[in-house]
Order: C-alpha cells, then sequence, then structure tokens
C-alpha cells in the first residue's frame, strides 16, 4: 500500500506503532498535510486476513472522500490484545477523533476502549462486538444470527422434506460470532439445540485443514451425513476435501457464511452449496463516516448498525430470496 507524507505529529505516532510491528499508519491521500484533517483510526485483528485487508481498504477509500486522516494498526496475529491495546493508546496520543476496531479479544480490551472513551474518542467495534456490547458507542456488524437462519432456510427447502443427518463444524466455545451462526442455522432450519438430527458437531476455528479433520471425525461417527453447516468457507472446504477422498461429495449439502472471493468460487464450482455473504468494505465505510460527523458536529453514533447479509447460490430454492454468485463475485473480499 502506498504511503503518503504525513505531519510531524502523525509521522511520530507511526514510528511508535511500527516498532510494536504493527500495521503502521496509512491514508489520508491528499488531504494528510491538512493540519485540520480529522484524524480515524482503524485497528484490525491482523493486516493479512482477507476480510481485514477488505476492510481497510473501504476505511482509505471512505477517508479521502470525507478529508479524513487515516491511522491504521494491526495485531501481529489473531488473538494479539497486547498491540491492539497499544494501538488505542497511540492513537489517543495522537488526537484521533474516533477509533474503528475489530476486537481480537472481547473482555480484554474493554479497560482500554473505556479509557479512550473517557478521553472524548468515539469508539465503534466493526464484525465483532465487546463483551459487554455496550462497552463502545457503537457496533457495525453483520448479523450473524441472520446470517446462519438463511443457510438454514435454504438447507431445509434444499433438503426438500429429506431426512437430515447434519454435521455442525463450528468454530470455537464462547466465541460470539460462532455461537451466532450456529443458533440461527437450527433457527432457520427449523430445529433446536439437541436435535437428533444433528448427529456431529466439531470445532474448527474456521480453519481448512482442522475442517478437514472435524468432517473426517463426523463421517467415522455418522456415515450417513447428508447435510453440512459450517462456521466458514475455509472450513466448508476442508469438509469437502474430506467428503471426496470418500466419494461423497456430491450427495452432501454442504452451506457456509462469508462470502469472501475463494468462498463465492466455491459456490460457483459447486463444492459449496450456498454462503451467506457479509461486507467488510462496508463496515468500514459506514465507520469512517460515523467519525467524520462526530468530529464535525460532536454527534456519536450508538447501538447496532446491521451492515447486511445476503445468501449467495446459483441452485436457488423455493421462498429463500437469494442472489447468484455473479452477484457474489461483484461484492466479495479476498
Amino acid at each position: 500500500m502506498s504511503r503518503s507524507t504525513r505531519a510531524a505529529g502523525a509521522l511520530s505516532a507511526c514510528a511508535i506503532v511500527a516498532t510494536i510491528a504493527l500495521a503502521g499508519c496509512g491514508g489520508g491521500g491528499d488531504n494528510a498535510g491538512q493540519a485540520d484533517a480529522i484524524k480515524v483510526g482503524l485497528i484490525t485483528k491482523t493486516e493479512t486476513n482477507p476480510f481485514f485487508v477488505k476492510m481497510k481498504i473501504g476505511a482509505e477509500a471512505a477517508a479521502k472522500a470525507d478529508g479524513a486522516e487515516l491511522m491504521t494498526a494491526a495485531g501481529k496475529f489473531d488473538g494479539d490484545n497486547a498491540s491492539q491495546i497499544t494501538a488505542i493508546e497511540n492513537m489517543v496520543a495522537a488526537g484521533v477523533k474516533g477509533i474503528l476496531i475489530t476486537p481480537s479479544d472481547s473482555k480484554a480490551i474493554v479497560p482500554a476502549v473505556q479509557k479512550a472513551r473517557s478521553a472524548g474518542v468515539l469508539v465503534i467495534a466493526l464484525d465483532s462486538p465487546t463483551e459487554p456490547q455496550e462497552a463502545t458507542d457503537a457496533l457495525f456488524a453483520t448479523d450473524n444470527f441472520k446470517a446462519g437462519e438463511l443457510i438454514g432456510q435454504y438447507a431445509k427447502a434444499t433438503m426438500a422434506g429429506k431426512p437430515a443427518k447434519i454435521a455442525t463444524l463450528d468454530l470455537a466455545p464462547g466465541i460470539a460470532v460462532g455461537q451466532l451462526r450456529h443458533d440461527g442455522f437450527l433457527k432457520g432450519f427449523g430445529i433446536q439445540e439437541g436435535d437428533p438430527s444433528v448427529v456431529c458437531s466439531q470445532d474448527t476455528g474456521g480453519d481448512q485443514s482442522k475442517g478437514q479433520t472435524a468432517m473426517e471425525n463426523c463421517l467415522q461417527k455418522a456415515p450417513d451425513i447428508n447435510l453440512v453447516y459450517t462456521i466458514n468457507e475455509p472450513a466448508a472446504l476442508g469438509a469437502y476435501t474430506a467428503l471426496k477422498a470418500k466419494g461423497r461429495e456430491k450427495d452432501v449439502l454442504i452451506v457456509s457464511v462469508d462470502g469472501g472471493c475463494v468462498g463465492t468460487k466455491a459456490v460457483q464450482s459447486g463444492q459449496i452449496a450456498a454462503t451467506s455473504q457479509q461486507y467488510p468494505l462496508k463496515m468500514a465505510e459506514q465507520g469512517v463516516k460515523a467519525v467524520v460527523d462526530y468530529g464535525k458536529s460532536g454527534t456519536k453514533v450508538s447501538g447496532y448498525t446491521d451492515t447486511g447479509v445476503t445468501l449467495i447460490t446459483d441452485k436457488p430454492a423455493g421462498g429463500v430470496e437469494a442472489e447468484d454468485t455473479e452477484f457474489g463475485l461483484q461484492n466479495c473480499w479476498g
């Protein structure tokens, strides 16, 4: 990514962030030299995950359009709470009006968030809420329950009354995003936790290799599985690999959530039947605008803003609204 020249204070902040191996500072474009430009901070979990790369692109474009100066930082790895805390402190010291953050640890980040808010900084969570959610001024994110519900409804309609033998390849215990998607899927399919149609449940951490292992374990436990729910598309592709090794890839329905470009192409190729697509670019764009509005008027955004979710499939099911993979590829990330 190109780096624009900064005023001395902003350069100092970037240098501090760089020493702790965060993602650095960027954005601002032609407005970077304006002393009165509103400063906006963006802190993501990592700088390598395509989801967060797309989020950063959206924030950069929105900052440039609004004449704002963007500072960015990221953890060294997913779960790096210490680096996110340091980034918050540096951004507050640099005079940002607001910080957009995808919290790596929804609980541990709260004291740093509260300290920033006490200093008059607007803090908005993107994608993932803090715990409690009210620790930030606002949350801009996918309705993960709805994302799960959509693929549950799709799976139910596609099964067309055929008895289901379901495997759920989940995220990990205690993570809100994973639980919401799981619960939404169950509701969309019309069942409750503990229903006997769910014959196997495994955690994958959203990882492709772990998804493959989880699917292999489930097939050992219940060889007649015919429907697989996955927390995300990497887990779905892992499941597909395991099913293909058993010659089952064509008679098992796989549904997922995320809508990244790799996952959307997997829907297009038929490896995944459908996915619920979310929009990180929109989260960032709306977040930057909220901070700029706060800087100009003092008006704070509050509560939850749903940034949208769309079911993507090339095999539509009756009664379930969806878009095809052409739409999905035009709006995917990664």
